[in-house]
Parts: C-alpha cells; structure tokens; sequence
C-alpha cells in the first residue's frame, strides 16, 4: 500500500456549506479510518482547508474515493491536491520499513 497526503483548500465563501455538512463529513471520515483507508485527518487551525493522509494504491483511487465526500459532492471544497507521499521518520515510516523488508 502506498501513503498518499490529501490537501484540501477552503474558502470563506463554503464556511456555511461545511458547517451544515459537517456530521456527515466526519462519519464519511470515520468509516475510512475505521477501514484503514484514511491514517488520520483535520483541518488546518486558520480553517483554510484540511489535511488527509490515506493508504491506498494509486492517486486516482483516492481522487475517486474524494468524490464520495460530503464536502465534496455539495461543492464545498474549491480546490484539493494529492501527492504520493513516503514517510522516512516516526511512527508511519516503521510500517512502510516493514512492508518493504518482507517484499
């Protein structure tokens, strides 16, 4: 499985739509985690947007994945980039170490 690190960007102007949809967003969210899909999530303290990193095999399976969000499907989030991502220190870099070890 490859790490792949989801930035999404928000503007002023879908403030209102993210509170109504919210709740929804956040059990969409949890499900992912629950399933190890998504690692971890949340958006950035300035509420410009929100971080996601999720396992998965290619960028196009996230991007497809994105398109079940909530905030997504009501048009709440502007803009949003994904960038293959390997961690080399911490505590996600041990399970990529080990994953390639028993390759």
């Amino acid at each position: 499985m490859t790490y792949f690190v989801v930035d999404y960007t928000y503007t002023a102007e879908t403030a209102a739509g993210r509170d109504t949809h919210r709740a929804a967003h956040r059990a969409w969210l949890g499900d992912l985690v629950d399933t190890g899909t998504v690692l971890t999530c949340g958006p950035y303290g300035d509420d410009s947007g929100a971080f996601i990193i999720a396992a998965a095999d290619t960028a196009d399976t996230v991007r497809q994945l994105l398109t079940e969000d909530p905030f997504v499907v009501h048009g709440l989030v502007p803009a949003q980039r994904i960038v293959q991502w390997t961690p080399v220190l911490g505590a996600l870099s041990s399970a990529v170490a080990g994953r390639e070890e028993s390759a």
